[in-house]
């Protein structure tokens, strides 16, 4: 069996067999096929496409490159959540302990951002003394003990999927929903949960645009979860503008406590009830959806959800005591308020734009090499579909530097004020089996 040959077959629209992609993901893990050859390869899947078949095989190659976590000692379902990225996404924050406070195991692995602001990782090392690094026996303890723990994903783990997406990366073939899906779900089965529940976004903010395509990604990874033998269901998301009002790791902790206390945004808090519902069904902690969702909201106004959260943290070597004092985290040197230009109503906020502003910041990173500036970020005030009147506030600007001319015109050309606006739909469809 030949690379090239492989490449040839793929270009002319031809099937992959489950022996030739087995091939090919073994062979370029371990080094034997050079990146060259599977950068084209990857171009013909970019411009003709996989099988539903093909991409399973495909994941499953990927998933079993490397170390498969064994979370069966775990008592209970293990449940997951997995979003397809955002701006301003701080669902995990809030859901893991939500959903732990009722009963369900979250045994969570996740990554670092690249791009607008940090990932689920970086957010969490916003805490004083947080460890998202610990052993696999002290990560299976916890959960066992407590429901809950989130912590950095193995280097072993999926290690095709990181070299794959790094090739991706520089070869503009990161947009190509086979490739997608493989690269999310094969970490995903790696990971050992019995339950997966995917929030696929779309919308500018989001990798999937417009909601075919991202229908046709969440119809994708939940075939494959059920084929690799995981409960998997997906909400398809809106992120044309950004979710919840604070895009930035401290702001987001922040966000996340406030949201707990039954305070926070109420876009964010529908979209944890209505992915917290879906991890406690498949959880088998409730038999419908509405009684999840009654249950999460007990959880949530009784204080049970906060204190889970608190336990989280003490529990990975955290201060605890922020829970009680969220606003120490905000160390930003200044606080620069964005008034509007005019009076109206706001029509757009242009999601991946405002995520850029935050990423200029230093909340995101440009490069895998850049360091995060936990501090710092944006605080929305105003929503689409919200009046505004000239000269109030829209957005403060949490920084380090008071040189931020450029933040604030990219900022004003992705704000549009007009006569109306109408808040999107937060939920676009629903995807199960």
């Amino acid at each position: 069996m030949r690379m090239v040959d492989l490449i040839e077959k793929k270009r002319d629209g031809q099937v992959l067999t489950d022996e030739e992609i087995q091939f090919i993901i073994s062979g370029y893990t371990k080094g034997d096929i050079p990146d060259y050859q599977m950068s084209a390869f990857l171009m013909t899947v970019f411009y003709k496409d996989m099988t539903d078949e093909e991409i399973t095989t495909l994941t499953l190659a990927m998933a079993n490159s490397g170390e498969m976590i064994d979370l069966s000692s775990i008592k209970g379902i293990k449940v997951d959540k997995h979003s397809t990225g955002g701006v301003g996404d701080t669902t995990t924050l809030i859901l893991a302990p939500l959903v732990a406070s009722v009963g369900a195991s979250v045994a969570k692995m996740s990554g670092r951002g690249l791009g607008y602001t940090g990932g689920t990782l970086d957010k969490l090392e916003a805490i004083p003394g947080f460890h998202v690094e610990i052993p696999d026996a002290e990560f299976i303890r916890l959960v066992n003990e407590s429901h809950v723990a989130v912590i950095g994903q193995s280097g072993d783990l999926a290690p095709a999927d990181k070299k794959l997406y790094a090739l991706r990366d520089v070869t503009a073939t990161v947009n190509s929903i086979p490739l997608i899906a493989s690269s999310i779900m094969s970490k995903k089965i790696a990971a050992g949960a019995d339950a997966i529940v995917l929030d696929v976004t779309t919308g500018e903010g989001a990798f999937m645009k417009n909601i075919d395509e991202a229908r046709r990604l969440a119809e994708t990874m939940v075939r494959i979860g059920h084929l690799a033998n995981r409960q998997t269901m997906a909400v398809i998301s809106d992120m044309s503008q950004p979710l919840g009002e604070a895009i930035g790791n401290s702001l987001e902790v922040v966000e996340a406590i406030e949201t707990l206390q039954g305070k926070g945004p109420e876009d964010l808090l529908e979209m944890c009830y209505i992915l917290g519902s879906q991890m406690v069904v498949l959880a088998k902690k409730a038999t419908t959806l509405d009684d999840a969702r009654e249950m999460l909201k007990e959880a949530l106004e009784s204080g049970k959800a906060l204190e889970k959260f608190r336990e989280m943290i003490r529990n990975q070597g955290g201060d605890d005591t922020i829970i009680d004092a969220p606003e120490s985290l905000l160390t930003a040197k200044y606080q620069i308020e964005l008034p509007a230009q005019t009076s109206g109503v706001v029509q757009k906020l242009v999601a991946n734009e405002i995520g850029i502003a935050a990423m200029l910041l230093g909340a995101g990173r440009a490069t895998k090499e850049d360091e995060v500036d936990h501090a710092v970020g944006i605080k929305l005030h105003k929503k689409v579909g919200m009046a505004v009147s000239s000269g109030e506030s829209l957005l403060t600007i949490y920084s380090n530097s008071d040189s931020i001319d450029h933040v604030k015109e990219l900022l004003y050309k992705n704000i549009e004020i007009g006569s109306s606006g109408t808040e999107p739909e937060l939920i676009h469809d629903i995807i199960t089996a």
